[in-house]
């Protein structure tokens, strides 16, 4: 069943599970101004639904990951939709700040979002051998997808219906979806997973034996955390960051839209390359696009430069999480793939969150977003030097097999 037709019909129907259940990670980005308005805060105030949203995601990544390697993938997924639901029906009637945190960090991030991206990824990585790099960046490039779709349509119904009918509307969605789609995902991976080639060294049988696992799986929730603080400036900023500059909200959802569109491109060359030169190299090479694509951010603040500016953002960056998920896969066992990756993953949502929230602190300090995407960028060189290391060292820990 490995690399078979049936694994392919199973990576189309994530793709489409995770390009609906992510809705969690841009719902509360589209409405940041919004719920600044509505409750009557400052800016770090109303992005802390997104770091209570991540937060929880984070969380439910490890508990997700833990269910599907002991039960499956179904059962996450079927968990994830109904909480979905419960999530946004919830946000809609609520009355006060803590009530909307609540129903983002609960039932939308923890139990909800986190069931439809890092366990279908590592289920994914489970039917593959061949072609596990570009499996892998087509199930991630569900999230971008989502992010693709859903700021514009979510604006749009914000400005015709009002942010809370829109949020009902998104609950109902995820439930008549996912649900149904849940039903294709029933079977359990085949037996002989363990039996694969490493991308460390592409095409060659070999045995993975770092000195110490506890460190390499610590090395890499840091790599994550890093990486993620840094990417999470332009994507939960961005919107906002057009408002201050005079620009209309919709421009700003156009504009992520745009990043995270041409991140589904970022992230399927980015597997092509993995299944080349290997998940390790494939992750240097995107660390070291998205420092130098949030640099430009600086210089560049008019309105088509900012367009322009995003897109090669979004070319940037799109294939660095993807690439954690190849490279768990190659250095621990595939009994083991959901729960560690969603240990990295968690990592890259911790990053997420505090990287929105820390941005929009020093927004607050400083009147302005220049220091917050050079701080940004000293996040994302701690994430290249520990990426170099691990390219060091890691062919020291291969063995034929």
């Amino acid at each position: 069943m490995i690399d078979s037709n049936y694994a392919w019909t199973r990576l189309t129907v994530a793709v489409l599970i995770c390009t609906v259940g992510s809705i969690g990670f841009w719902s509360v980005v589209v409405v940041l101004p919004i719920i600044q308005a509505e409750f009557g805060i400052d800016r770090s105030d109303a992005a802390f639904p997104y770091l209570a949203t991540l937060a929880g995601f984070a969380a439910g990544g490890i508990i997700m990951g833990r269910l599907a390697d002991r039960f499956g993938i179904i059962l996450p997924i079927i968990l994830g939709s109904v909480m979905l639901f419960l999530g946004y029906i919830t946000a809609a009637h609520a009355t006060s700040l803590w009530q909307f945190v609540l129903a983002h960090a609960i039932f939308i991030g923890l139990f909800g979002s986190s069931a439809t991206f890092g366990p279908l990824i590592a289920d994914t990585s489970l039917w593959f051998n061949k072609h596990r790099g570009i499996a892998v960046a087509l199930v991630a490039s569900g999230n971008y997808l989502s992010g693709t779709l859903w700021p514009p349509l979510l604006q749009y119904a914000i400005d015709e219906i009002g942010w809370r009918q829109a949020h009902i509307g998104i609950g109902v969605i995820c439930l008549i979806t996912i649900l149904p789609l849940s039903y294709f995902l029933r079977r359990r991976p085949p037996l002989n997973v363990n039996k694969t080639q490493n991308s460390i060294i592409p095409n060659i049988e070999v045995k993975f034996t770092p000195p110490s696992p506890i460190l390499l799986q610590g090395l890499l929730v840091v790599a994550g955390l890093s990486c993620c603080i840094a990417m999470s400036m332009p994507q939960v900023h961005l919107v906002a960051y057009c408002g201050d500059l005079g620009f209309a909200a919709q421009r700003g959802a156009e504009m992520l839209s745009i990043m995270l569109g041409l991140g589904i491109i970022s992230r399927l060359l980015s597997g092509i390359v993995a299944d080349r030169i290997g998940g390790l190299s494939a992750l240097f090479l995107g660390s070291t696009l998205q420092g130098f694509a949030l640099l430009l951010y600086l210089p560049f603040d008019g309105l088509v430069s900012l367009y322009i500016v995003s897109g090669v953002f979004g070319l940037s960056q799109g294939g660095i999480v993807p690439s954690y998920a190849l490279v768990v896969r190659d250095m621990f066992p595939a009994r083991e793939a959901a729960t560690r990756i969603g240990l990295v993953f968690t990592a890259t949502q911790i990053g997420m969150a505090t990287g929105g929230w820390l941005s929009g602190e020093i927004y607050d300090l400083t009147g302005s977003y220049q220091m917050a995407f050079l701080n940004g960028y000293a996040w994302n060189l701690v994430n290249l030097a520990i990426v170099v290391w691990l390219l060091f060292n890691s062919r020291r820990w291969l063995t034929k097999i």
